[in-house]
């Protein structure tokens, strides 16, 4: 019964944290301030009033373009705000009423920006990556979620193996195999769930990225020296450990263990 009162109301605050991602999706990259000024057309740059900045609604009331000069809104804003409330709604249905759930909250606000950043801009914020490794290793610490010593083996880990990787990359070719920002990504995962979870999101990361990067540049019919943003598989992947990183692992801890 408290699980089923509690998801409605983390759903409208993960839409609320949805707008705020919105924010953090355009104005990161571009080096401006997420706190000054408020909500602006980004066509115009007239001021958004609240009554016409509530998330969902106000772009279907407005039919998805700017109240002042008409401009179309791209469909992105309210697909970032549903997605949020969609994963905070199952947060809160996954774990209840438990520090857990606003765990796997904070934990979904840094891996969706950081996602489609690098999808549109190929740039992996240490705004983000680095805030998001402490407060992984603060929730770790306060308990409930992940032993702290996992915490930081994970966090360790998860900057270790991509820049090994890399090292050896260049070594080998003379190229960056990896971008510097992954380091920083995987060390954030890792501190948030550990060092299962941080292997897991790395090998599914790579899968992905072989399958639909490759699949990408296979045709388009671009070279293999097309950047990819591998940080959006990462968190694509990251998210889903989140909800079934010990059901995975377990699967494959049965693969190479088999039981009798």
């Amino acid at each position: 019964m408290v699980t089923a009162l509690l998801v409605p109301f983390v759903a409208v605050l993960g839409l609320i944290c949805g707008s705020f991602a919105n924010v953090l999706i355009y104005r990161l990259p571009r080096r401006e301030s997420v706190v000054y000024p408020g909500s602006r057309c980004p066509s115009c740059g007239t001021p958004i009033p609240w009554y016409l900045n509530v998330p969902v609604l106000s772009w279907l009331a407005l039919r998805g373009r700017c109240a002042s000069c008409k401009a179309p809104i791209s469909v992105r804003y309210p697909a970032v705000e549903l997605a949020m409330g969609g994963l905070f709604s199952a947060c809160a249905w996954t774990w209840g009423p438990t520090l857990k759930t606003a765990w796997g909250c904070a934990f979904c606000l840094l891996c969706v920006p950081l996602g489609l950043i690098d999808l549109e801009h190929q740039i992996l914020p240490d705004k983000l990556t680095y805030p998001g490794i402490a407060l992984g290793l603060i929730f770790s610490v306060a308990g409930e979620v992940i032993p702290w010593r996992d915490a930081v083996v994970g966090a360790a880990a998860g900057a270790l193996i991509p820049a090994a990787v890399i090292g050896a990359y260049w070594l080998i070719r003379h190229q960056e195999g990896m971008g510097w920002g992954d380091v920083k990504l995987l060390a954030m995962i890792g501190a948030f769930l550990g060092w299962k979870g941080m292997l897991l999101t790395l090998l599914a990361g790579a899968f992905l990225g072989t399958v639909i990067g490759g699949g990408y540049l296979l045709l388009s019919g671009r070279g293999r020296q097309t950047p990819l943003p591998f940080g959006t598989f990462l968190c694509v992947a990251a998210l889903g450990a989140l909800f079934f990183g010990d059901w995975a692992w377990q699967w494959y801890a049965g693969l190479l263990v088999p039981h009798p």
